[in-house]
């Protein structure tokens, strides 16, 4: 461990015990290259609490609208909604590291400069990702951040320092891009009492300004607490990326019996490095598990992956522009809003056991029946085509497969499709009217809802077609009847569209569009860096430089012979990149043979 690695660690800790930070059971110090400094637990305590953060130490929006210096600027701009509390977030950072004298600095110091995600790639780097999700999204969220670092960032931060007294200080975009990393990768959910998060006046803020409301860590195996960091996903749009802290206990009470969940920053705790497993023993480092999470969220979002990852995931999708260029774009654009179809799926490796080429039996026998059942509620009601012998082994969604069932629709079937749903809601009127004059005073309903519960619940496989057409009709009567009684218009249900439409259809159509879109993705992998043999024996062959963890450390020179073969020094980077796109293209080929044998059964059996 070099020098200025401990000369930063002395003043942080004491920094942490001026801000009355409590180490109890644990300690902070430096665990290696590749993962910087961490928590490793100590005999040192008794209670089982291991480390206590007072909550007015935590970075969160709160603080920095309370902020004498960034506050004023920006209490406007946030409740205009111009910016949002992660921008809150990020600007603070930015700000106190390039303050001259920042009372942060401690802190500030023992954080990373560098990051192992691809927004720090060389651009020599970044091209061995080419061909996959992670590439493109690269590409675009680093454009994204230059444009709000132009746009809103640059200016605002050269004034806050002018205000600061500091006129000579320079912003760069990659002091953005480190607090924006900074953020990312460390930030928590934090539960705080809802009378600290909107205090009715001093008195609500005085009360919290004691060490026993405070954030903590504990080793108590037997409540754990869920830390929370969020995530952009690759499409920028908003999403929750949930991480679990092994032994670690959150637990707060508010006075008005609310807690609310904030997310931040929270300086101590935040020093837990990650693991894929992790158990509490003394002198053992404490760990971080971000969840079940495939190596494309790992790396886009942490900068590392996980060697055979067993929740890894292909994301396959069907471009939204594309519509417009197909044939009827407008009525099939229609016809997915209805049905609620999804353009874009996400493929874990999971599925795989479920599938016609599962290795064993599936782990839980329970998904393939409630597979079965929520499919063939979902299918059509008037029996002129069979249910598919491959259902149970059909491991891709059923609303992606609707999307592509109806994207790969010809005229003729657009036409059946509204003439099945027409005879149906005209049947559904008949045989109500029937039921009662039958059944008078509603008890027709009473009994078409005895007979859809219970058949709803039975194997349908059991039942002909007619039976599969009577059952469905029920549930119509049903739902007609609830809109004739409430005044209502009848309109189809997105299931029995779907129903209609796989009627009118099949399968064969969404699976061969199905294969059709996991080779171009094939393709477009190998393409790019060759087949998945050519990256495993890259991987085979590697040597990291930057670590002697895992992976062993290479020699002074290039490369060194070993067991026959050259090995080869490569950058951890650079690794995480192959191990990536290989565990793309394995998947990439699996399901390409799922989709493929699917197909051929739908084709041999009429769907």
């Amino acid at each position: 461990m070099e020098i200025s690695t401990e000369a930063k660690l002395e003043p942080f800790l004491q920094w942490l015990q001026v801000n009355k930070v409590e180490l109890r059971g644990c300690k902070i110090k430096y665990s290696d290259e590749s993962k910087g400094f961490g928590i490793f637990s100590s005999n040192e305590f008794s209670d089982g609490v291991l480390l206590v953060v007072p909550l007015d130490l935590a970075i969160t929006p709160m603080r920095v609208l309370q902020d004498p210096l960034i506050g004023p600027e920006c209490r406007a701009m946030f409740e205009d909604g111009e910016v949002d509390d992660r921008f809150l977030m990020i600007l603070f950072l930015t700000v106190e590291r390039l303050r001259k004298n920042s009372s942060w600095k401690p802190y500030l110091d023992m954080l990373p400069t560098t990051f192992g995600n691809p927004l720090w790639f060389t651009d020599d780097e970044l091209l061995e990702l080419k061909g996959t999700t992670l590439y493109r999204a690269t590409e675009l969220q680093k454009q994204n951040l230059l444009t709000l670092y132009d746009d809103k960032v640059k200016d605002l931060v050269k004034k806050l320092l002018v205000l600061d007294g500091d006129s000579e200080s320079e912003v760069s975009f990659e002091d953005f891009l480190w607090a924006n990393s900074i953020f990312w990768t460390r930030a928590l959910n934090i539960p705080l009492p809802h009378s600290y998060v909107f205090p009715q006046n001093q008195e609500d803020l005085n009360k919290y300004d004691s060490i026993n409301n405070s954030a903590e860590l504990s080793n108590d195996h037997n409540s754990r607490g869920e830390l929370i960091n969020g995530l952009n996903d690759i499409k920028n749009e908003a999403q929750r990326v949930n991480s679990q802290v092994n032994g670690a206990t959150s637990t707060l009470t508010s006075t008005q019996g609310e807690t609310l969940w904030i997310e931040g920053l929270v300086p101590g705790i935040d020093f837990c490095n990650h693991v894929e497993r992790s158990s509490f023993h003394s002198e053992k480092e404490i760990s971080i598990s971000y969840g079940n999470k495939g190596n494309e969220e790992l790396l886009y979002l942490y900068g590392f992956v996980i060697d055979n990852n067993p929740d890894d995931y292909l994301m396959i999708h069907y471009p939204a522009e594309a519509i417009h260029s197909i044939p009827l774009s407008d009525s099939k654009a229609l016809l997915l809003e209805e049905q609620k179809a999804q353009l874009r799926c996400l493929l874990p490796k999971s599925l795989l056991e479920h599938g016609f080429f599962a290795a064993g039996h599936p782990k839980d026998g329970n998904n393939d029946n409630k597979l079965e059942v929520d499919r063939i509620s979902s299918f059509s009601w008037s029996g002129q085509r069979r249910m598919p012998s491959y259902l149970n082994k059909l491991v891709f969604p059923e609303n992606f497969l609707t999307a592509l069932r109806t994207i790969a629709m010809q005229e003729d079937e657009i036409s059946k499709v509204s003439s099945l749903l027409e005879e149906a809601f005209l049947v559904c009127i008949s045989l109500f009217s029937c039921l009662q004059i039958v059944f008078p005073n509603n008890v027709s309903i009473q009994v078409a809802s005895i007979v859809y519960c219970c058949t709803r619940v039975t194997n349908g496989c059991m039942f002909e077609s007619f039976m599969f057409w009577f059952l469905h009709l029920i549930g119509s009567i049903i739902d007609f009847q609830k809109l004739v009684g409430s005044g209502g218009e009848r309109q189809p249900s997105d299931a029995e569209v779907r129903a209609a439409v796989w009627e009118t259809c099949g399968d064969s159509g969404a699976l061969q569009l199905l294969v059709d879109l996991l080779q171009a993705k094939l393709t477009e992998l190998e393409e790019s860096s060759g087949m998945e043999d050519y990256d495993s024996e890259l991987l085979l062959k590697s040597c990291i430089t930057e670590s002697q963890g895992q992976h062993a450390s290479c020699e002074n020179n290039s490369s060194e012979e070993t067991n026959g073969w050259t090995q080869h020094k490569m950058s951890r980077k650079t690794w995480s990149s192959i191990v990536y796109r290989r565990g793309q293209k394995e998947l990439a080929l699996l399901f390409l043979k799922e989709a493929e044998h699917a197909l051929q059964l739908a084709l041999t059996e009429g769907n």
